[in-house]
């Protein structure tokens, strides 16, 4: 994902997206579903002082028709409701020019450009036009698929059209392994993307990574750790009967908990570019390794399935053998020590083993249980 340098030139209006002590925490829910929904939620996030700005969806695009898509523009009343009730910032997205006008019209604080949206250079360039002479931060989240041209490239186009109080949002990409998240995370991503636009703020999106609530610790965490300056975080008063992404919200509570739990002043002290830019390396070959692993242990678990379903015995000497010369002479290539190799692969090759003898046996368990 190369690309050549950025020509932004970035003004900071306020320090809403430029970071403090602490990172910036905008929460709220997936979709504005009700005005009582709205407002509970909100009243509920203000009491955490760490929430500073409130999120809503209001217009949901949507990857199949029929799905909740969002109620439109009475969101943005119910939105008003929130901002005068609480006297919390508001934060929407916008994907087109009637949005943008709605949004400005009911006073939004903040606007923000989806994945969908960023991934489309004529859609981007409608929102740019119809921004023009407005002043009002905006947020560019990155596009679905690894593209950084498309995502510094839909901040040049809202900074020509003369906005200059912009930000990032990390939200991860669809690919073709994105397990355990819902978005691979790619955080190599985040240093490329501040060497092509330096100075301008950087949050994570741990809700759209994740995809699940049990996760959204461990990648708010890990965000943290690489320096960004703030989390949006999708926050609901009763998750569970959400309309939309029930399983990657939490309610205000958890949202209280999480982070509480999370560090949320590492890695914010400045340390030296090129030890930073070596932990960043580290941090994305870890990642990798784990997806890896994560995606090898799937593979075993269906090859224990066939070796069940056609009577082969867990263990085949020949095939480990052969695949431990194979690995070793790679190591040998490449330079690395071969006892170390050994040991990894020793480690995977057991840990494959008690997973497909786990397969094994609860057969032997149905079966028995038929039996009687």
């Amino acid at each position: 994902m190369n690309a050549s340098s950025s020509t932004l030139k970035i003004v900071a209006k306020t320090n809403i997206l430029n970071g403090g002590p602490l990172p910036t925490v905008i929460a709220g829910p997936c979709s504005a579903e009700t005005e009582a929904q709205m407002l509970q939620t909100a009243l509920e996030l203000k009491k955490d002082h760490r929430v500073s700005i409130f999120r809503a969806g209001i217009w949901k695009p949507r990857t199949r028709p029929g799905l909740f898509e969002g109620v439109g523009k009475v969101g943005l009343e119910w939105l008003t409701t929130v901002k005068q009730e609480t006297g919390m910032l508001t934060a929407v997205e916008v994907a087109n020019t009637q949005h943008v006008e709605e949004a400005l019209q009911h006073g939004v604080d903040i606007l923000w450009v989806g994945a969908r949206t960023t991934v489309n250079p004529f859609s981007v360039q409608e929102i740019a036009d119809a921004l023009q002479g407005v002043d009002i931060p905006v947020l560019v989240k990155n596009p679905v698929n690894p593209d950084i041209q498309l995502w510094l490239g839909a901040l040049e186009r809202l900074n020509r059209a003369g906005i200059t109080d912009l930000g990032l949002i990390h939200r991860g990409f669809s690919t073709p392994n994105n397990k355990p998240y819902r978005n691979h995370p790619k955080w190599q991503t985040i240093q490329e993307i501040r060497n092509l636009a330096p100075g301008i703020p950087l949050l994570c999106d741990p809700s759209h990574i994740a995809g699940r609530r049990d996760l959204l610790e461990t990648v708010s965490q890990q965000a943290l750790h690489l320096g960004v300056d703030g989390l949006m975080i999708e926050t609901h008063i009763n998750p569970d009967v959400a309309l939309s992404d029930a399983s990657q919200q939490v309610t205000p509570a958890g949202l209280d908990k999480l982070l509480t739990a999370l560090d949320l002043e590492t890695e914010r002290v400045a340390q030296p570019e090129q030890l930073q830019d070596l932990r960043t390396l580290i941090d994305r070959l870890d990642s990798e390794l784990l997806n890896v692993l994560f995606l090898r242990s799937d593979v075993s678990k269906r090859i224990g399935e066939y070796k069940r379903a056609n009577g082969l015995d867990i263990y085949q000497a020949n095939r480990w053998q052969q695949l431990l010369t194979d690995r070793l002479k790679t190591a040998s290539e490449t330079g690395l020590d071969e006892d170390f190799v050994r040991a990894i692969f020793d480690s995977i090759h057991s840990f494959s083993l008690g997973i497909q003898n786990e397969l094994f046996a609860a057969e032997a368990t149905n079966k028995a249980v038929v039996q009687k």
